[in-house]
């Protein structure tokens, strides 16, 4: 494989959409092998052009990431801290 054919898999490993929409990540892969396979200029900028287009595609139907957040962090030391206030309460 070719640089940019393993930098399109790995974007789409990390997207997570292949489950989501299979057909346009393989696309994306062709694609990515095209540009990679071939020396015309010309076929190598229409190549990349669709390339992206698909990737933009891709990423928009990438699940969204909650993990992490801010606010679930926020969230997450609130609930501690309220655990044990209740613990200290019960006496414990």
């Amino acid at each position: 494989m070719g640089a940019v054919t393993d930098a399109v898999n790995a974007e789409i490993g990390q997207l997570g959409v292949e489950p989501v929409s299979p057909g346009l990540a393989e696309l994306a892969v062709s694609l990515a092998r095209a540009i990679d396979e071939t020396d015309a200029a010309t076929a190598r900028a229409a190549a990349a052009r669709e390339l992206r287009a698909v990737m933009a595609d891709l990423r928009r139907l990438a699940p969204v990431e909650t993990k992490g957040d801010a606010v679930d962090d926020i969230a997450e030391q609130r609930a501690k801290r309220r655990a044990a206030a209740a613990e200290r309460a019960a006496g414990g």
